[in-house]
């Protein structure tokens, strides 16, 4: 990475940021820290566009209401940067849409409104006419209890005050007991349903009613009442004939409005159908605009060359074409005045950026949710990429469920152009982990051939190297070697045997252990890239050394002891027919016994001539290496601190100015360093890698358990499901096999696949930030963000 300042003539300076947003390689500077936003120099411009924003998301959110999709941008070319009066117009076309589409709103709504104050209106007038049973009121009986046919007509020369209109159908109940407790039951009262009106979106359930009653304060008193609980209040003349010719011209009207209201939808939905065409293009510029008054904002400006001074971060190989781009830019502008880039010396830590394609990017996003690289420090994430699916197929190794896994995973990747459009939140965490899928896939195939295990059965793929004799029907067979090993993986004579469980735990078990000890092993040695490239190449020997020699001193010796035991026939017998050797030694006791009896071997337990001699030592190194760790490196720096002090002094006696400038500078050296602080962390360290050498070897166990979790829950499976079957026949066992094979598949595919794939995954996470990261990573860095068009669209979307 390399910083460069760029002088851009300030004609050409927002064409220039453009073309690096569309470029994508350079990550700006704020040169005006000190000032807040609102005290910038684009502030107006930004605000202007923040508008046209606004006005981009009022139109987007009318055509998505209005069930019509917004055509996607087809010609990147088309939203580049444009010119000032280009903008101008974009920002005159919005603003007339937006009008537009407000006043066809309103007109819209105030016409939906009237319409349904005129049903309103006709369900009341026609209801006024109906003969229907009504319910009396009076002072002792419960209200609507008692009927009569009497019409609503003779009710209106009964109760000269009446008062008729519309109120939702959920408040008619509240609306009855207030009228009845207010007028103590002095009123009749009518109500009828509306029918609803499916086509209109607005209608709410409503019914009808008309209140009779005696006196005009009791009728103003029964308005307020309806009034108050949202009712609609119609007046309705008492006699027929003037109804009739209401319902006659309010029908009238709702054919008319009705005709108004789809003549203004089509026309509406016609517009927004125009405006869905450009719409993504519309608003991919104006966030292009805003995205680049932004970076202006972060330039300074200098009066005497006029001309805006960006200072940034850019990969260094990239340099020429970020010079070739803006001199292409700035002769497009038709100015005689040309743009400058000069890299620039620093002592400030660059951004950290790995180059990555499809397949790269999700192991890389692995090591970056664990923390950002600090500059130029070993990247896990090269070695991720095989480790990491090597792991997880450790703990999932079965050809059959690797193979689903592949088949998912390619077909992720064969149509990564049509699905890329899927946005669902947990089908993107998939998408965009399909190539590691395939890989962990490709990996689970491999030590499923290994495990000899398709879906819990064995495969036969060469002459197995032992024969079982014939059964003579009585206690169980050995099977005999006949010579011949097997030429990959676990022989299929081990499936079905009742030692099987035996042999492939303790062979699993020891395989966790070596797998675990040549991965941290392999981590530590990563350190010494990064004290080499850092320029403490005395770290090497002040730490790196101690803690390799510590680690393979114990640990790396178990592994000897585990290859060595399985390169050994303890089986062999002499001539006399005697064993040659003594039974195979229990490891795990070994070890144990290697720090409780140092030195000794009890011959019936040893596993090779001179074991007690070569453990002492061993254990002699490993114990030397721990204060080695512990005080080598604080003590050395100590002494650099002190001799940087001393140099300083003696080479500054001869100026008092240049001594007392110095003399500062020295305590403020001997402040940052503090011998005692250096000491406390030094002893954490220590502790914690002698402790996590032991801990970290025995998560590797995982390994072990998660496979034999695997496998047995696989078994289990085929047992329960299709096995049962296999011994009936006719009807019954077609019948039994369908549905046994249709549940076999879901509980694969749920548990096995699904629980157990993702049980994996996370183990496999968690060796890689503990067990191996852990070792050498800092991950304190920070990543490079270049200003980039392409990712304030995608992150929009």
């Amino acid at each position: 990475m390399s910083l460069v300042q760029m002088y851009i003539p300030s004609e050409v300076a927002h064409s220039c940021i453009a073309e690096l947003g569309e470029l994508a390689m350079v990550q700006f500077i704020d040169l005006n820290p000190d000032l807040n936003p609102f005290q910038r120099h684009y502030v107006a411009q930004i605000r202007r566009l923040d508008a046209m924003e606004r006005q981009c998301r009022f139109l987007q959110t009318q055509i998505e209401h209005a069930g019509i999709t917004i055509q996607t941008l087809k010609n990147p070319e088309s939203t580049r940067a444009r010119s000032a009066q280009q903008v101008d117009d974009l920002e005159e076309t919005l603003g007339r849409h937006e009008s537009r589409m407000v006043e066809m709103n309103v007109s819209y709504e105030s016409l939906q409104h009237r319409f349904l104050q005129l049903t309103e209106l006709r369900h009341v007038l026609e209801s006024k006419d109906r003969r229907h049973a009504v319910d009396t009121l009076d002072d002792t009986a419960p209200l609507l209890n008692s009927t009569s046919d009497i019409s609503l007509l003779d009710m209106s020369s009964i109760y000269p005050g009446h008062v008729t209109g519309v109120i939702e159908r959920s408040k008619v109940a509240t609306f009855e007991r207030v009228l009845w407790r207010s007028l103590r039951g002095n009123l009749l009262m009518y109500s009828v349903e509306i029918d609803d009106d499916p086509s209109n979106e607005r209608s709410t359930e409503k019914n009808v009613f008309a209140i009779f009653a005696h006196g005009l304060q009791v009728v103003n008193k029964i308005r307020k009442i309806s009034e108050g609980l949202g009712g609609t209040l119609y007046d309705v003349a008492d006699e027929p004939d003037k109804r009739r010719d209401t319902i006659i011209d309010v029908v009238s009207r709702l054919e008319d409005l009705s005709t108004v209201l789809v003549n203004t939808e089509n026309a509406r939905q016609s517009e927004l159908v125009k405006i869905a065409k450009q719409l993504a293009a519309w608003t991919t510029m104006v966030r292009k605009e805003k995205a680049t008054f932004h970076i202006m904002n972060l330039l300074s400006y200098d009066p005497d060359r006029k001309c805006m001074i960006a200072e940034g971060w850019c990969p260094t190989s990239y340099i020429h074409i970020i010079k070739t781009s803006l001199r292409e830019t700035v002769a497009a502008s038709g100015t005689n005045l040309s743009s400058i880039l000069t890299p620039i010396s620093t002592h400030a830590a660059p951004p950290t950026y790995h180059r990555t394609n499809r397949l790269t990017s999700g192991f890389q996003s692995i090591i970056d949710a664990y923390g950002i690289a600090r500059y130029r420090e070993v990247n896990p994430g090269l070695f991720t990429i095989v480790t990491f699916p090597f792991l997880f197929a450790v703990m999932f190794g079965d050809i059959g469920h690797g193979f689903l896994l592949f088949l998912f995973a390619l077909y992720l990747v064969l149509n990564e152009k049509r699905l890329s459009s899927n946005k669902g939140e947990i089908f993107s965490m998939f998408f965009s982990g399909r190539y590691m899928m395939l890989m962990m896939g490709i990996f689970s195939i491999f030590t499923g051939i290994i495990y000899n295990d398709i879906f819990s059965l064995s495969l036969s793929l060469g002459k197995s190297g032992f024969d079982w004799p014939r059964h003579n029907g009585t206690g169980p067979i050995e099977a005999h070697t006949n010579g011949h090993v097997y030429s990959f993986g676990f022989d299929p004579a081990w499936h079905g045997s009742e030692n099987f469980l035996l042999f492939s735990n303790s062979y699993k078990m020891k395989q966790a252990i070596i797998i675990g000890v040549f991965h941290m092993s392999f981590a530590i040695c990563l350190n010494v890239f990064n004290h080499i490239y850092f320029g403490k190449k005395e770290f090497v020997w002040l730490e790196f050394l101690p803690q390799i020699l510590f680690m393979e001193s114990i640990f790396g010796y178990l592994v000897f002891c585990i290859i060595y035991k399985w390169s050994v026939n303890w089986w062999e017998v002499g001539q006399d027919g005697q064993l040659l050797r003594n039974a195979p030694p229990n490891l795990l006791n070994m070890l144990i016994y290697m720090f409780l009896t140092p030195g000794t071997v009890d011959p019936k337990e040893q596993l090779f001539p001179g074991q007690g001699p070569l453990q002492a030592v061993l254990i002699v190194i490993a114990l030397i290496c721990v204060p080695w760790m512990w005080f080598a490196k604080p003590f050395y720096l100590k002494k650099q601190h002190e001799n940087h002090r001393y140099r300083t002094v003696a080479n500054d006696e001869d100026d008092h100015n240049s001594a007392e400038f110095d003399h500062d500078m020295t305590a403020e050296t001997e402040e940052e360093f503090e011998f005692s602080e250096m000491m406390i962390h030094q002893t954490i360290h220590t502790i914690e890698f002698c402790l996590n050498c032991i801990s970290n070897t025995a998560s590797y166990l995982r390994l072990w358990a998660l496979s034999l979790a695997h496998a047995q829950l696989s078994s289990v499976l085929w047992d329960m499901t299709l096995k049962i079957w296999f011994n009936l026949t006719g009807f019954p066992a077609v019948a039994g096999l369908v549905i046994g094979f249709s549940m076999w598949f879901v509980l694969t595919v749920g548990i096995l696949l699904g629980m157990e794939g993702l049980s994996a995954f996370l183990h496999a996470l968690r060796l890689h930030w503990v067990e191996f990261d852990g070792k050498f990573y800092m991950g304190d860095g920070y990543i490079f963000e270049p200003f980039s068009f392409k990712a304030l669209v995608d992150s929009e979307e």
